[in-house]
């Protein structure tokens, strides 16, 4: 992967590896950017699957659901293929799934926004090393497929979230939007936490794996990235109005204990 996508890059941490030590940093961060792609996928497949034939479900989008679950699906053989052929295995998904009570809609919305989210942010890698010369013709050519595809897909999730949000969110009073906008926050910030795996810095032979990355994870160059990162979505949902225009700072004092939270569920 390019060295600016790398989870130490522009840290005292990065600046330590020598060119050795960052290529095989960058063989296992590129297996868990991919492992956590898989997981992602398996999540959007088990809810897409749920929404084919739902009663407000169109037959013009059960069509296209079809579709979107076919090309996920070979998203995952493909990236479960590498991180075994490259890695020796895929890193484990760690995140908990939390129970809860939904307000009208808010079910639908808050699968939508964990969609776009897990595929826009990976997108953003996808697109960053299919145009590195530098990086290895394979992730090229695996980062270019699934760009591709994820932006089909990124297109329908924005159509059908900000439909979505039209028809739900004047019902919604305004302790419940509150209470989503927090949730959506805090999903935001714990989608970050697999971007910097412990096993990640272990396999790569980086002594103390833990507490590098906590202080990775709270380092003013990592902050950024994350902020620059979500910079589109959060302009898109504050469109819609999913956010509000006051956004928050990405807490990196929180960030390492939501990660191991990654809660696909919606506020509360």
């Amino acid at each position: 992967m390019p060295p600016e996508l790398s989870s130490l890059y522009g840290t005292d941490e990065w600046s330590s590896l020598d060119d050795e030590q960052r290529h095989r940093l960058s063989i296992f961060e590129t297996a868990n950017l991919f492992a956590n792609t898989l997981h992602g996928e398996q999540f959007l497949v088990a809810g897409l699957s749920a929404r084919l034939y739902g009663a407000r479900v169109s037959a013009e989008t059960t069509d296209y659901l079809h579709h979107f679950l076919d090309e996920e699906n070979k998203h995952m053989v493909m990236f479960g293929l590498f991180c075994r052929k490259y890695a020796g295995r895929v890193y484990p998904d760690r995140s908990l799934e939390l129970a809860k009570r939904y307000a009208p809609g808010e079910e639908e919305i808050a699968f939508y926004v964990m969609a776009m989210i897990i595929e826009d942010y990976g997108d953003h890698y996808n697109i960053r090393t299919m145009r590195d010369d530098s990086c290895d013709s394979l992730v090229r050519e695996i980062s270019e497929l699934h760009h591709v595809d994820e932006s089909r897909h990124l297109a329908f999730d924005r159509a059908y979230l900000a439909e979505l949000a039209e028809r739900w969110l004047p019902r919604w009073d305004e302790a419940q939007l509150s209470s989503f906008r927090a949730w959506l926050r805090a999903f935001q910030q714990a989608t970050w936490g697999p971007y910097y795996n412990p096993s990640v810095y272990r396999d790569a032979g980086i002594p103390e794996p833990y507490e590098v990355r906590a202080r990775v994870i709270a380092h003013p160059a990592q902050v950024a990235h994350r902020a620059r990162v979500s910079a589109k979505l959060d302009r898109y949902f504050t469109k819609i109005g999913l956010l509000d225009a006051q956004n928050d700072d990405d807490d990196a004092t929180t960030l390492p204990h939501l990660s191991s939270a990654l809660v696909s569920a919606a506020s509360g």
